[in-house]
């Protein structure tokens, strides 16, 4: 009976150990818990999945940050420009999918998504209604750029100075950001109606949307999930000089399909930048309990076409190219001089931020980036930092220019953020928990296998030992012969 248990034991054991290292080579659980997110993570009318896509729930803030001019005078007799950074103006933001309609049978969803932005006192520095900036008079040198060499110059010379309008304007915040009436723009209107007489970094974009996205579901490969295919009818952009900078490429940036690994790139389509960009990997890390990879932009994504020969097609004119980390935007923006880059010219060339006293590029507040859950493919946390330069040069037509040097002039940048919400994450933390359990069916199976292992041996030793200890009398034979 004794060598019976043994051997039950002993083959147990065995038995445990080979299907655990047999589960554990063949990811068999692994495999389930990657099937189950695939199947979830498509939108789908009536799902959690679509729900949070639909409607984020984590809360959204925009803020922004001016760089003060403190000395326009010498800045026009050509001295370094000399800008103090104040901010942020905090908003928060609401960001739903409205108008959504689902297409092809499931594997395509179309919707708008507008924008609206409440104003933040608590996170704000002061008042935008009250706060007076002085910066670059955009419209001003807008219309100067628009008419020089051309019949229509004297007349704009003309109108700056009946509206004594300088290279510098001071305007309050909120102007600057929601829109102001300009007397110059008012005039252009007149003879061009396409030309808006308001002018505002931010004009017409409370309450309103960027134009129709087309995604894919999902539902034919996980790795299309949330992927933009459309943007306002058209399947590429137009403004650039070749095909791959014209591409529509990745998500729009707030979801991501699951099972993210280390080694891919992030595609993502801003309308802001009018481009996409992609991101890579930089670090892992945790947020709110839960691990995260953290993804960040390529310092290929915006580098000279000496390192990157591709970004040619994002120099227009073609061979009009500004130096890394800056992106020439003015073909998408009516033609204005304005110029995107990371705040206080992060990672861009070092011309940009000796030529503007001021400029202080730090990582830890001035880089993008993305921290996903590589499981889920949910954002937990994020920042887009972005900053709206202008370029400004001697106009030897315009004396409103004076002697002031060829620059990429800072106006200001904005910080969009997001983090998830307590009861998101607390959701989130439940669905890794079970894949947690459901993966780790192996480990307990072999460390049962292990104490099965221990106990056959246990008992082993003490068969053993009780066989030993046994006297000459027991050994001897019942039956003995003399």
């Amino acid at each position: 009976m004794k060598s019976l248990c043994l051997v039950t034991v002993g083959v147990l054991a065995m038995t445990l150990l080979i299907a655990s290292i047999s589960l554990l080579v063949a990811h068999v659980f692994q495999t389930v818990v990657d099937l189950q997110v695939k199947e979830g993570t498509v939108l789908k009318n009536g799902t959690e999945t679509f729900e949070a896509w639909e409607d984020p729930p984590p809360p959204v803030y925009m803020q922004f940050y001016f760089f003060n001019v403190t000395n326009p005078l010498e800045v026009l007799q050509g001295d370094t420009p000399l800008v103090e950074e104040i901010g942020p103006y905090t908003y928060r933001e609401y960001r739903p999918r409205v108008h959504v309609q689902f297409l092809d049978n499931g594997t395509k969803v179309s919707a708008l998504n507008p924008k609206t932005y409440v104003f933040e006192p608590q996170k704000s520095v002061g008042d935008p209604e009250v706060d007076l900036i002085r910066t670059v008079n955009i419209p001003a040198v807008t219309a100067m750029e628009w008419t020089r060499s051309t019949p229509l110059q004297f007349a704009t010379e003309v109108l700056l100075l009946l509206y004594q309008e300088s290279l510098f304007t001071v305007r309050t915040v909120h102007e600057l950001l929601w829109g102001y009436k300009d007397r110059l723009l008012s005039t252009i209107h007149l003879l061009h109606p396409e030309i808006d007489p308001v002018f505002g970094f931010f004009n017409k974009m409370n309450g309103t949307d960027d134009g129709e996205y087309v995604f894919l579901s999902g539902e034919t490969n996980y790795l299309n999930f949330s992927r933009i295919v459309e943007w306002k009818g058209k399947e590429s952009l137009s403004w650039w000089t070749t095909e791959t900078c014209n591409m529509i490429n990745g998500t729009d940036g707030t979801s991501f399909h699951p099972l993210i690994s280390k080694d891919e790139n992030i595609y993502i389509f801003s309308s802001d930048f009018c481009r996409s960009l992609y991101l890579v990997y930089d670090s892992s890390g945790t947020v709110a309990g839960i691990p995260t990879y953290r993804f960040v932009p390529s310092a290929m994504v915006f580098a000279n076409t000496t390192v990157n020969p591709d970004n040619a097609g994002f120099c227009v004119p073609p061979g009009n190219c500004p130096g890394t980390g800056v992106l020439n935007v003015s073909i998408c923006k009516q033609g204005a001089p304005i110029f995107l880059s990371a705040p206080h010219f992060y990672q861009a060339d070092q011309k940009f931020i000796e030529d503007i006293e001021g400029m202080h590029p730090i990582k830890e507040y001035h880089e993008t980036f993305l921290d996903i859950n590589p499981l889920t493919g949910l954002v937990l946390q994020a920042a887009k930092r972005m900053q709206i330069n202008v370029h400004v040069r001697k106009l030897p037509e315009f004396f409103e220019t004076g002697n002031i040097r060829t620059l990429i002039f800072p106006v200001m940048y904005i910080n969009e953020s997001v983090l998830i919400d307590e009861v998101s994450a607390s959701k989130l933390k439940h669905v890794l928990l079970e894949a947690s359990v459901v993966t780790g069916i192996p480990f307990i199976i072999m460390a049962l296998g292990i104490v099965f292992g221990i106990v056959f041996i246990v008992l082993v030793c003490r068969s053993r030992g009780i066989s030993e200890e046994s006297t000459e009398d027991e050994r001897s034979p019942l039956i003995r012969t003399s």
